[in-house]
């Protein structure tokens, strides 16, 4: 049964906002996400349904599991309300199944551009920056992250908007943006470390008369190898069942100023 719609773009931008503040405070086991969804979007909901026994229904039927990226969230949440905003509390199993079909891939997008491959592109440029004593870098996070915050308001519209349209206009899209910003990633994060973690040493190999440094032996078979195996020793840490960051970070204190003291590394 198709309704005549009742939410306008004000009501996906508060929805928006109310789900960017609540989006993983109320994580939980079971249902992940779920009280986030139904705190973020249960005005809308109520708008939706004035009958109390359907607004209570809708209201259980979005606290069943859900999970995926907290930022592009909002889409899927847009999607399902443009659903229920035409088609009412009949739609329950459909909005379901967007659900299942979008929270996966949008995931995989999220983690992939937002938690991975922007914090350590603009992290980089800003901390370079920082030790060269220039505040742009710092600037250009902060205003980088206002301009996030202001998208993610307007997610839950373009959700609304677009409708189950998201399913199809992305969804064979969405595995080869993801592949696409997982190579990128790599390279990046194997560009940092041959350039940010700078590991030397001051050791040297002689043969006779021939004097030469231990580092640039081992830049000629690999450059930046001491870096590199930094690296991949940190990341087989992080890898370790129990081994905490903080930890990491006090075998890394403790390793260097042990092999500094012995002249190992500079």
């Amino acid at each position: 049964m198709n309704r005549e719609p009742v939410l306008t773009k004000k009501d996906c931008v508060k929805g928006a906002c109310r789900w960017s503040l609540m989006a993983v405070t109320t994580f939980n086991y079971d249902t992940q996400l779920a009280p986030a969804v139904v705190f973020g979007i249960g005005p809308l909901l109520r708008k939706i349904y004035p009958d109390d026994d359907e607004y209570v229904e809708a209201l259980n039927n979005h606290f069943r599991y859900f999970n995926t990226h907290p930022w592009v969230a909002n889409l899927v949440l847009g999607a399902t309300l443009a659903l229920e905003d035409k088609e009412g509390i009949s739609a329950a199993d459909a909005v379901q199944n967007i659900k299942v079909s979008l929270m996966g891939p949008l995931a995989g997008i999220g983690d992939t551009l937002i938690w991975t491959l922007l914090p350590t592109i603009l992290g980089s440029i800003a901390g370079y920056m920082a030790l060269e004593g220039n505040p742009v870098g710092t600037i250009l996070w902060l205003l980088t992250n206002v301009f996030f915050i202001a998208v993610r308001t307007q997610l839950m519209w373009v959700g609304y908007r677009e409708g189950t349209k998201l399913i199809t206009k992305f969804g064979g899209k969405i595995a080869q943006i993801t592949d696409a910003a997982s190579v990128l990633g790599l390279t990046v994060v194997g560009a940092l470390a041959a350039t940010v973690v700078t590991a030397k040493t001051p050791l040297t190999f002689q043969m006779g008369e021939v004097n030469m440094a231990l580092a640039d032996l081992l830049d000629k078979i690999l450059p930046s190898m001491i870096s590199v195996l930094t690296v991949w020793a940190l990341y087989k840490l992080i890898g370790r069942k129990g081994m905490k960051v903080t930890t990491i970070i006090l075998l890394v204190i403790l390793f260097s100023m042990v092999c500094s003291a012995f002249g190992i590394l500079a």
